[in-house]
């Protein structure tokens, strides 16, 4: 109970109790031992009370300050609690092993001197020194124990906490490179298989591109066989980063530099992506106007039209598009629009959708300050609306 009572109690009232309780325990002692004696002897007490409000910063003082009312009047807890604070508060036990000593002498003097004897006797071996010097010693020795096991408790804390820190650190550092190992295994992987296919795709269109006599339909197979070249780039690239996020940081690893980073999409790339998306003729407003945008913002809106050509393609195709890139005020308007699909699909095999398209494009908008909208319009289409401010990026 006592100990929930002081766990629930703030820093500063803690600190406050600790501080004030053991002077109120050495003042009931000197009004009990010494209430009727001379006023030098009470004074000296109070002396020792009021010192113990120093044993936090300045422990010796206190101690020096209790062992005049020990000598004269036996009191005992002002110079307990105070070599106590000096042996906490000490790592070296010389000054602590001279406190305990003069604290155990100012008593046994205290008990020679007192009762029936006249004189200092410390040598003569009677019954009453006997016991006196028992006393003495085991009052001087207590408080240094107790100080010891405090300092050591108090090490031991620190020394655990530090450890603690250290196994957190270790396991932080354990699994960011089990992670990174993780990337450049995923790395790999995606180069072996997914730059396999895009490459039998570019052959396959090559071959149709070579062997075909329409112009529509070499037209096509030019376009595949550059959006297959344009995409194993970009694979390679992307695979580039990840490994060098999965070996480069590692002790021991010796990952090859690869090649520089081609330069990111900007707006100036919009009417290219728009052409080679392969949609019908829809209706196209670009118009950024002439402020410079962040990188930042521009990449945000090349991957925002990207994005949306993409899941029209897969999942409205033949549908009207709109597709408009303006400036409202110090906002970048980015809207793809599309109305329902023009009939069934072709009967292909459905091109694979994870859903994540969005979300990315949802957390790129909000990393710059903006947002994003997408949902279901009246028509039965679909469109995407970002809002991205100039301001950051």
């Amino acid at each position: 109970m006592i100990q929930d009572l002081w766990r629930r109690l703030s820093p500063t009232a803690r600190h406050r109790l600790a501080l004030f309780v053991p002077v109120a325990y050495a003042l009931l002692e000197s009004w009990l031992l010494d209430r009727d004696t001379v006023w030098w002897k009470n004074a000296l007490n109070c002396v020792a009370a009021l010192g113990l409000l120093l044993r936090l910063r300045y422990p010796v003082v206190s101690m020096l300050l209790a062992l005049p009312g020990t000598f004269f009047t036996e009191s005992w807890l002002a110079p307990i609690t105070a070599l106590y604070s000096v042996t906490a508060a000490r790592r070296r036990p010389l000054v602590p092993v001279l406190c305990a000593s003069a604290f155990a002498l100012a008593d046994y003097f205290t008990w020679s001197v007192s009762g029936q004897n006249s004189g200092i006797d410390p040598v003569a071996l009677t019954q009453t020194n006997g016991l006196a010097l028992m006393q003495s010693l085991l009052l001087g020795t207590a408080p240094v124990a107790l100080g010891m096991l405090a300092r050591t408790r108090r090490e031991l804390t620190l020394r655990l906490t530090e450890l603690t820190r250290g196994q957190r650190r270790e396991a932080r550092l354990l699994a960011e490179r089990v992670l990174a190992t993780e990337r450049a295994r995923l790395a790999r992987e995606m180069h072996d298989v997914v730059s396999h296919q895009v490459s039998l795709i570019s052959v396959q269109a090559g071959g149709l591109q070579v062997s075909t006599t329409d112009p529509n339909a070499e037209r096509t197979a030019q376009t595949i066989r550059e959006l297959s070249v344009r995409t194993l780039q970009e694979l390679r690239q992307m695979v580039g980063v990840l490994r060098a996020a999965g070996g480069a940081g590692l002790p021991g690893s010796a990952e090859p530099s690869g090649p520089p980073l081609a330069p990111q999409p900007r707006l100036a790339d919009l009417p290219r992506l728009i052409e080679d998306s392969g949609l019908p003729d829809g209706e196209v407003e670009l118009a950024p106007g002439e402020r410079e945008w962040p990188e930042a913002v521009q990449r945000a809106a090349y991957r925002t039209v990207q994005e949306a050509l993409t899941n029209i393609r897969k999942h409205a195709p033949g549908a009207a598009v709109r597709i408009a890139v303006t400036e409202q005020g110090a906002q970048l308007l980015v809207e793809v629009r599309n109305g329902p699909a023009d009939g069934p699909p072709d009967g292909g095999p459905a091109l694979p959708g994870g859903g994540h398209g969005l979300v990315g494009l949802r957390e790129r908008a909000q990393l710059l300050g903006g947002r994003l909208t997408a949902g279901p319009t009246t028509d039965r289409g679909f469109v995407v609306r970002a809002e991205l401010p100039s301001g950051r990026g």
